[in-house]
């Protein structure tokens, strides 16, 4: 399989899941501005879409949106219980976690990116993000991770919880999701994931 990346990316989430998993994989740095792959092919070709991740299976099949990547990985490797049963409550309780982080939480911080868009209007952007970090904490609080258990959707809001900093937005102002993030950080897989995508050269 090949793991079509950027640096400090969403795409991050499913590399973490797949060193959590032990599976073989390549990593292809790709160049968000250029499209252009670190074999300097077209990452177009790819993915359509033009952004990562992007999982090619070994019989040529390119899958995205990380939500199905990470489930479709962890059904690969089910014993390792990074994802309940598909069919069960308990999957569909995941699936909603996944929906949840990928809506209001990747998509919530997307705007703030943009160097378009107004201070004051970001500011907007950012009490609707402060009111789901409010709604996160009220569920770990209660237990160490979003669905009781250590699952494919905790790489994936720690991956985009590591922005927060580019927002100038302090994670330390909730005490909860800072011990969370945490928790998660001294993984063995993460720090493997974050170290190797820094190893990478640049495209």
């Amino acid at each position: 399989m090949k793991l079509y990346f950027a640096p400090k990316a969403c795409s991050l989430s499913p590399h973490i899941i797949m060193r959590e998993l032990g599976l073989e994989f390549e990593l292809i740095r790709i160049n968000n501005k250029t499209k252009k792959t670190a074999e300097g092919g077209n990452f177009l070709e790819v993915n359509p879409k033009g952004y990562v991740a992007a999982l090619e299976l070994d019989n040529g099949e390119v899958l995205t949106e990380g939500p199905a990547i990470v489930q479709y990985l962890a059904d690969l490797v089910p014993e390792a219980n990074l994802a309940p049963s598909n069919g069960t409550w308990e999957r569909v309780r995941l699936q909603e976690w996944l929906s949840f982080i990928t809506s209001e939480i990747h998509g919530g911080s997307g705007p703030l990116f943009s160097d378009e868009i107004p201070e004051d209007v970001k500011d907007i952007f950012k009490k609707k993000l402060f009111k789901r970090f409010d709604f996160i904490v009220n569920t770990l609080e209660h237990q160490d991770y979003l669905i009781g258990t250590y699952s494919v959707a905790d790489p994936y809001l720690y991956t985009v919880l590591t922005w927060m900093p580019n927002f100038s937005i302090d994670i330390k102002d909730w005490p909860v999701l800072h011990r969370y993030m945490q928790r998660i950080e001294v993984r063995e897989a993460v720090q493997a994931a974050i170290s190797a995508e820094a190893e990478t050269d640049p495209v």
